[in-house]
């Protein structure tokens, strides 16, 4: 019987565990719930938590009472409840070993694991391997396989680790699955690729040809799991452990018999020794880097170039943790960099060295400067115009810019076309931002056009006549800040035009914008060095949208699509309908694109529509329904709206949305439905219009060109206090997320112990029109921040200090 406390008991505390007095014989009473119907969740919940419970104490179970229990819980499999099930799983694996006949929730469990749900199917792989004989194994060796290499990262660790268990069950059977861990060790999920070698080491550890095979293979490829990285270093230095007893207890043998197998045995203990320093990289503290750096000098020299890019790669990532040693670590790669090596290990240097140079702007004439000795003797033609690409960037920004012409010149007069042609590049952008160094400049212009090359010739035949305007606005155009449009988009808006012989010039604004996420720390915008082109450029996401929304007829005329937003989630995830919203913007209106799924299998959805209500003056033009949505099979609908012409600086709106459907209900198992159908509506949450669905990011490389460019004429500026914001980190980030603008010159790193900051942001406003934000930033009580806009548009600075405001 069941101890009910009073109000003493739970006063005293004697009570804060409720099933301290628990009898085992009124918990299997209460059991007797589960053949009740319907079906109580929240019932059978607490009494599976009883029944645990018991068993973790150590309560013995006799074997008729665990099976009549067991096959009262069976029945528990009617109920949809997804926590009533994930207890069932639980219970099923505690009582494993003292029910009889467990076997028969195998179909259950089978169909659980192969279903739609992914939040039961790693679960019910569990529990049925917990359960499953050397006879049953075969059964469901097929579908082990599947889960293996499932794409869900939870189905397959489930699997993995299910495998693992019943290798010493049956080993020769899950032997027979070596070729889906293999795959499941390609895995992006670090916990997979972890569980996956695990496995594949387990399945050869006794084999130690097949375990070198197989360290030597991840090797190579290299590993994203730091658990991976561990159990490997655990792997192999076993395996160094077993050579080295081996080599000591060999008889009579001679030190020329023994020279190679030492030698063999010194390389592997490099390769340890580089998963063991790399390893204390990514762990260890700032206060330990000058040490790490002088353990890594002694043996870096000795060990191949694949392992020198792993040590590479590892302090790449310290120099993002630690930013303060970077001093350190840059004069530790500029001694790598000078010693011999390949393409593949020189690069991964560079890209080093690049990174440190743009998180650390203290750094920037050190970096250069290694950088501009290494490409006096570099054979690599991507590096060099890589580092003059870089040159061209940073340099003219240097206290002393001149000292960087002579690296560039000697490009132009000693090495290969590609190479001579981005150092062209380089050098218009000394002349462009260097009033002092224009006349040296144009100089070397001249000589270099009479160059053998076509590329080269051109570039400085074009550049010469840039310079020589001496206008800002031409060099911001045409050297500093080039195009950004989708390649693709403008191929084919090329391509129209041609069809379509008009007398009007061709305008760029109709050419969609480049949509892929630009970082500047990654972007390389080095110039191309030939005419060569990719024969295919992948569509981006907003070419794929463009051609999708184009073939509906209600959407015809609206001109190129300017702008697709991220899914805006409109229901909570666990309810009977789940609907995500993707705005995309146009010139003068918008496309709602719903996507809709229906979790209900007794459900069949008909003439679905996401009906919308605006709270501004937007106008709601056209529905486009989803014909059917039938259980799990997700669809669209679209709403055309009209975006405001009478206050072109209302650009915010909020939607309220209903989604309305007729309901035809059908079998669950056959998906039949009825002949008669119901309308009914489902109400979403609001969906919110603001001025960064209006707004495409652009990157600028030189703001400051960008800005002289356009000028002031359509310049504003307002200050505002950020009363509820506390840092300069925290104002940076609400205003580019607010805005949905492209920080440039890195000024959305904020620095340490700063009380100010300048933000710069650049965009294009849906129409085609440029505009730029500069933000300066005060900290005290509070943020006060001064923002100063210009755009080629007045509409557009009006609109940007509204929406701030």
């Amino acid at each position: 019987m069941i101890k009910k406390f009073d109000k003493k008991d739970e006063e005293s505390g004697s009570g804060s565990n409720p099933f301290q007095h628990l009898e085992k014989s009124a918990v299997l009473q209460e059991a007797r719930i589960f053949n009740e119907t319907p079906i109580n969740p929240r019932r059978c919940l607490h009494i599976l938590t009883k029944i645990i419970y018991l068993l973790n104490q150590g309560e013995h179970f006799g074997t008729t009472e665990a099976t009549e229990a067991f096959f009262a819980m069976t029945r528990l499999f009617q109920s949809n409840d997804q926590t009533l099930r994930r207890m069932c799983y639980l219970t099923i694996k505690e009582m494993a070993n003292i029910s009889e006949d467990v076997i028969i929730v195998t179909s259950s469990l089978t169909k659980d694991m192969t279903g739609k749900e992914d939040v039961y199917r790693g679960p019910a792989i569990r529990a049925l391997c917990r359960i499953t004989d050397t006879t049953m194994l075969q059964a469901i060796e097929r579908y082990m396989k599947q889960a293996i290499v499932d794409k869900v990262p939870s189905v397959s660790s489930s699997a993995l680790v299910s495998s693992l268990h019943m290798v010493k069950m049956s080993f020769d059977v899950v032997k027979r699955w070596v070729n889906e861990a293999q795959e499941a060790a390609s895995s992006d999920n670090i916990m997979v690729q972890y569980h996956a070698l695990g496995l594949l080491y387990h399945l050869r550890k006794n084999d130690r040809l097949a375990v070198t095979k197989m360290l030597n293979k991840f090797t190579k490829s290299g590993l994203k799991s730091p658990f991976a990285y561990c159990m490997m270093i655990r792997i192999a230095s076993s395996s160094m452990l077993c050579t080295a007893s081996a080599i000591v207890h060999m008889p009579n043998c001679t030190a020329r018999e023994l020279a190679p197998a030492v030698s063999g045995y010194t390389t592997s203990y490099k390769y340890i020794a580089t998963l063991a320093i790399t390893t204390l990289l990514k762990t260890g503290s700032e206060s330990s880097v000058d040490r790490l750096m002088k353990q890594i000098s002694s043996f870096v020299s000795e060990i191949s170039d694949e392992f020198k890019v792993v040590v590479v790669q590892a302090i790449s990532a310290l120099c993002q943790k630690y930013p303060r040693k970077h001093s350190v670590m840059m004069n530790f790669l500029s001694n790598m960099l000078r010693d011999d090596g390949g393409f593949e290990y020189k690069r991964a240097i560079v890209d080093c060295i690049i990174s440190i140079i743009e998180e650390n702007p203290e750094s920037k004439e050190t970096g250069l400067a290694h950088l501009c000795e290494f490409i006096e003797d570099c054979e690599h033609t991507v590096l060099a115009t890589k580092i003059l690409h870089l040159l061209g960037k940073e340099g003219p920004r240097t206290p002393t810019p001149s000292k960087y012409i002579r690296f560039i010149f000697n490009r132009v007069v000693l090495e290969s076309e590609a190479v001579r042609a981005a150092a062209v590049s380089a050098l218009a952008k000394f002349g462009a931002q260097n009033d002092d160094l224009l006349p040296s400049v144009l100089v070397l212009m001249k000589r270099c056009m009479m160059d053998s090359d076509d590329e080269v010739r051109d570039r400085a035949t074009f550049y010469m006549n840039v310079l020589q305007q001496k206008q800002k606005a031409l060099n911001a155009a045409y050297i500093f800040n080039g195009l950004s449009v989708s390649v693709p988009g403008l191929e084919k808006s090329l391509h129209q035009y041609t069809l379509e012989p008009s007398e009007k010039p061709f305008d760029m604004k109709t050419v969609p914008l480049a949509t892929a996420p630009i970082t500047e720390q990654k972007t390389e915008i080095a110039p191309v060095a030939t005419s060569k082109l990719p024969e295919k450029l992948a569509p981006s996401r907003q070419d794929i949208y463009q051609e999708q929304l184009a073939a509906i007829p209600e959407f015809k005329g609206l001109g190129p699509l300017f702008k697709s937003s991220e899914p805006v989630q409109l229901t909570e995830a666990e309810t009977e309908y789940v609907v995500r919203c993707i705005k995309h913007t146009f010139a003068n209106h918008m496309i709602f694109q719903f996507d809709c799924t229906n979790t209900l299998n007794d459900q069949l959805l008909q003439r679905v529509l996401v009906q919308m209500e605006p709270s501004e003056a937007y106008e709601v033009l056209n529905y486009v329904p989803a014909p059917s949505l039938p259980y799990s099979q997700p669809s669209s609908c679209y709403s055309l709206v009209r975006l405001p012409e009478d206050d072109p600086t209302a650009v915010s709106c909020t939607f309220s949305c209903t989604m309305k459907y007729l309901v035809r209900d059908c079998d669950p198992n056959t998906g039949e439905p009825d002949d008669d159908g119901y309308d009914d509506e489902y109400v979403l949450e609001d969906l919110e219009v603001t001025v960064a669905d209006h707004i495409q990011k652009v990157l600028k490389p030189n703001f400051g060109a960008a800005w002289d460019e356009i000028g002031d004429d359509n310049e504003k500026e307002e200050t505002f206090a950020l009363a509820t914001v506390r840092t300069l980190d925290e104002a940076v980030n609400n205003i580019i997320s607010f805005l949905g603008m492209q920080p440039c010159e890195r000024s959305d790193k904020v620095p340490e112990n700063k009380n100010s900051h300048v933000l710069f942001l650049a965009g294009v406003f849906r129409g085609g029109h440029d505009v730029l934000v500069r933000a300066r930033l005060a900290l005290a009580d509070g943020v006060t921040m001064q923002v100063t806009v210009r755009s080629t548009d007045e509409n557009v600075v009006d609109v940007i200090l509204a929406s701030v405001g």
